[in-house]
């Protein structure tokens, strides 16, 4: 019989990584905190409507990356492919939007059927940022100058910001009428996924990642010839603003993104660092989306960054601190010493919270356990046997320190380690 793997696409986390992980999670959820925002929460699985409503039927994640299904009752489900879609659905089932905001952030696993690669999977997980209410274009700067912060606190710098607007939904529909024409006059050289797209949004085209077509999409009518006055301003506010934070960027007239909801403000943070999959965090404006969803119009701006890809640069960065070991291990020998190390390690837990402090398990003369005490990596070992069981004392051996071993009462053990723990 063949042992079992992971689904193709899909990666364990093993702990050495996870630590790895929850130091760039902490530095987002501090960040964020400082910024008054709130963790949300929402399903692993919706109705595929949702998406289908949301992202747009006419999207490579709608037409192929889905992983839908019918549950028992004929109802077809799919598992998220991002999360904004839930966030919006949540906010207008709980009534979260009649005059009010919120900024929130959620993360977890979402799920798409791509080609697995280096820095694409088919479950991979992201850290979405959503405000919600919010009409002007200081949220818009707002989120990006925090996203920088983001970067900093994470010690990345090898990533740049890209910007656009998309304009209101009317603007959008002339430049689409005219980007139609233009590449109607090139049909015989779009692929067959552009001629698809064509019939049905020839923003899309502009997206494409087939290197035949790039030229041909570099002389594509830029969309600022067609903006509104209002989303020109709008836009113009915000690149002001990120010039006031002293926030680099450069205005990408070609960046669209790859989900219809979108419009006005769209950004992407790209890196050189991690191979064809450079973009770490995208997002914009969908100030239709919940107005589209079924709720009251209600102006929002999210982003989402790629989890995967984050820890990777963090990693190139050399920011990752080494692995934890442990503060305290107690050595016990003996069925008596073993019950005395057990109670002893539940003090120290009282007396150092937040420290690791780990009794030997499974057995083991002395030598193993001062070896595994050791391989720890425990500033200082408690040794406990017979005779100190009987004295009523333990054995204190420092393990980091040129220091001697010595003796002391159990009780007066705490006191006396932590000097070997930073004071605490």
């Amino acid at each position: 019989m063949s042992s079992l793997q992971a689904i193709r696409g899909m990666s364990d986390l093993l702990p050495a990584e996870v630590e790895g992980w929850a130091h760039v999670e902490a530095v987002l959820r501090a960040v964020l905190d400082s910024y008054g925002y709130r963790e949300m929460r929402v399903p692993l699985v919706e109705r595929t409507e949702l998406f289908k409503r949301s992202i747009g039927e006419v999207t490579d994640i709608v037409e192929k990356e889905m992983y839908s299904f019918e549950d028992r009752n004929g109802v077809s489900l799919t598992l998220r492919p991002e999360a904004t879609a839930g966030i919006v659905r949540a906010a207008i089932e709980h009534g979260m939007l009649h005059n009010q905001r919120h900024k929130v952030w959620h993360t977890g696993a979402m799920f798409r059927y791509e080609k697995p690669q280096k820095g694409r999977y088919r479950q991979f997980h992201q850290f979405d940022i959503e405000a919600l209410g919010l009409p002007g274009p200081d949220i818009d700067a707002e989120l990006i100058v925090m996203i920088s912060r983001i970067w900093r606190a994470l010690g990345i710098r090898h990533i740049a910001l890209q910007v656009n607007s998309l304009g209101t939904s009317d603007s959008r529909a002339r430049y689409r009428d005219e980007l139609e024409r233009y590449f109607r006059s090139h049909i015989d050289l779009l692929d067959e996924d552009c001629r698809r797209r064509l019939d049905r949004n020839p923003l899309r085209i502009l997206d494409t990642k087939n290197p035949d077509l790039q030229d041909l999409v570099a002389k594509a009518p830029a969309l600022e010839e067609w903006l509104d006055a209002e989303s020109s301003a709008h836009f113009a506010s915000v690149c002001a603003a990120l010039q006031a934070a002293d926030v680099p960027f450069r205005v990408n007239p070609r960046l669209v993104r790859g989900l219809d909801y979108y419009n006005r403000t769209v950004f992407e943070w790209v890196t050189d660092q991690l191979g064809t999959q450079g973009a770490v965090c995208a997002g914009g404006r969908y100030d239709g989306l919940v107005e589209q969803l079924g709720g009251s119009p209600t102006p929002a701006i999210g982003c989402a960054i790629g989890m995967e890809r984050l820890v990777e640069l963090v990693r190139l960065a050399g920011t990752i601190p080494a692995p934890r070991g442990s503060d305290i291990f107690i050595v016990a020998a003996g069925e008596a010493a073993q019950a005395v190390a057990l109670a002893l390690a539940e003090l120290l837990r009282d007396r150092f919270p937040g420290r690791r402090i780990e009794t030997n398990l499974g057995g083991g003369g002395f030598k193993a356990q001062m070896r595994r005490a050791d391989a720890s990596g425990a500033a200082v070992a408690l040794i406990l046997g017979d005779d100190e069981v009987r004295a009523g004392t333990v054995a204190i051996k420092p393990l980091r320190a040129e220091r001697p071993q010595f003796s002391a009462l159990v009780a007066d053990a705490p006191g006396l380690v932590s000097d070997y723990l930073g004071g605490t």
